[in-house]
């Protein structure tokens, strides 16, 4: 049954409730955590997640932007290390969200609000990576095709599952062959 708690800032609830569909989501996938067990494990009812959210997209959108926002705050503080383990470390945090990563490429079909996520989603990604390969010494007029090749060697270590020296060795190479197509000498 949901707690009585008193008057509580409207934000400070929202931010339960993703809290809780973080964690359903994360540990138990989209399907299963519906917005019923949701609202149980936020302490809510339903009618109160959707005095706060459309629909569970929008809950789902909530979700992704918060752990996003933390992962690039994490990442800014990996910033002065190579490209190669940044990029391992990307690796890792999206192989820990895998039911998520796959939610959303899923979703993205059929839900717009998930579709544009989504989409703005990789324009942040491909930035990220341009300003490394600006770095990097590349030259501008490749940064799409170059952050594209990264783009699929990244979800193709997310969809084949290779262990640590495997993956490590897929980077470098991938870092290697980024810079020496730009003509620049050394990994970055």
């Amino acid at each position: 049954m949901p707690r009585n708690r008193g008057p509580q800032n409207r934000e400070e609830k929202r931010e339960e409730i993703i809290a809780a569909a973080q964690r359903l989501l994360i540990d138990d996938g989209f399907e299963s955590a519906s917005t019923a067990r949701i609202a149980k494990s936020a302490g809510v009812t339903v009618n109160t997640i959707y005095w706060y959210f459309q629909d569970k997209d929008e809950l789902l959108i909530a979700v992704l932007d918060r752990i996003l926002a933390e992962a690039l705050a994490t990442y800014a503080e990996i910033d002065g290390l190579p490209l190669n383990d940044r990029l391992l470390w990307v690796v890792d945090q999206l192989e820990q969200l895998h039911g998520l990563v796959n939610t959303v490429h899923a979703r993205a079909a059929t839900s717009p609000a998930i579709d544009a996520w989504h989409t703005g989603f990789h324009q942040l990604a491909d930035a990220l990576f341009a300003d490394n390969l600006r770095t990097a010494g590349v030259a501008a007029t490749d940064f799409a095709a170059m952050s594209a090749i990264g783009t699929f060697v990244i979800e193709g270590l997310l969809t084949h599952k290779r262990d640590d020296a495997d993956k490590r060795a897929v980077i470098d190479l991938l870092v290697r062959s980024l810079i020496a197509a730009s003509g620049q000498p050394g990994v970055s």
